[in-house]
């Protein structure tokens, strides 16, 4: 028996010491919670990516009361960017949270569906997104792709 060992990088900075195109980016990102749409959970995720062109795309949580048929707000922007964009691939990912108490000290991680559907579109587009998730004392950097935050993931790889 071997071990594997994994290690990530995640860097803890502070909103100031951001460049100024991605404090931008994490603003878009926070007004997007604003107008999320979470009449059951009352928890609003915004976010924003910045694609390789520097169009800025955000989006937020849509909930449903039954809910496998909602979804997170990265789903939401990464999609419609697609969508909308599709030869232009993601630069940064920008993700902020809220509750009904203000925004939150911390960030929050995406769920693991959302880093699933980050990895397809690292793959997409065969390049790491930066990501960004904000918090009011803190802020996590992760530059090197979603791999990072999902460790031994599942790709298409796997699939030839």
């Amino acid at each position: 028996m071997r071990e594997l060992i994994i290690n990530t990088c995640v860097k803890v900075c502070g909103f100031e010491e951001f460049s100024a195109d991605d404090r931008k980016l994490i603003n878009e990102a926070r007004e997007a919670a604003t107008r999320c749409y979470a009449p059951y959970s009352r928890f609003g995720v915004g976010a924003a990516v910045r694609l390789q062109d520097g169009r800025v795309v955000t989006g937020n949580n849509q909930e449903n009361a039954a809910y496998p048929s909602g979804t997170c707000a990265e789903r939401t922007t990464l999609f419609w960017a697609n969508a909308q964009y599709p030869d232009v691939p993601v630069d940064t990912l920008a993700i902020a949270a809220r509750s009904e108490s203000g925004e939150l000290a911390r960030p929050i991680s995406p769920c693991g569906a959302c880093r699933q559907v980050i990895l397809e579109v690292e793959k997409r587009y065969n390049r790491p997104i930066r990501i960004i998730l904000f918090g009011t004392d803190e802020c996590y950097l992760v530059e090197d792709g979603i791999r990072a935050l999902l460790p031994l993931c599942f790709d298409a790889d796997f699939l030839e």
